[in-house]
């Protein structure tokens, strides 16, 4: 069975409607597969920085990545609790289904 998250694009809408994305810096924690990420940067036009804990989903979230946003996201293992950016280096910060 194929799980298909958000086929209406509820949650790109409500993103949408909350901030103007396009080539705002985002900082995303708990990204897990990427899924969110592909949805900010493809339909969002945002550049994203994603952070997860788990190793193994970094490696996926890249791997689900098309090629042509690559020079738009960048992945890493990381933790909200030990954030090590400077003031003002993103413009959004975003937590989804991370707490």
């Amino acid at each position: 069975m194929t799980l298909r998250i958000d086929p209406e694009k509820n949650e790109v809408r409500a993103l949408n409607e909350m901030a103007d994305w396009r080539g705002k810096r985002v900082l995303e924690i708990g990204c897990g597969d990427g899924r969110l990420t592909r949805r900010i940067v493809a339909q969002l036009g945002a550049q994203v920085e994603a952070l997860d804990p788990d190793k193994g989903m970094i490696t996926l979230a890249r791997k689900k990545l098309p090629t042509r946003y690559s020079a738009r996201v960048k992945f890493k293992v990381g933790i909200a609790e030990s954030l090590k950016y400077p003031k003002q280096t993103f413009d959004i910060v975003v937590f989804a289904w991370s707490l």
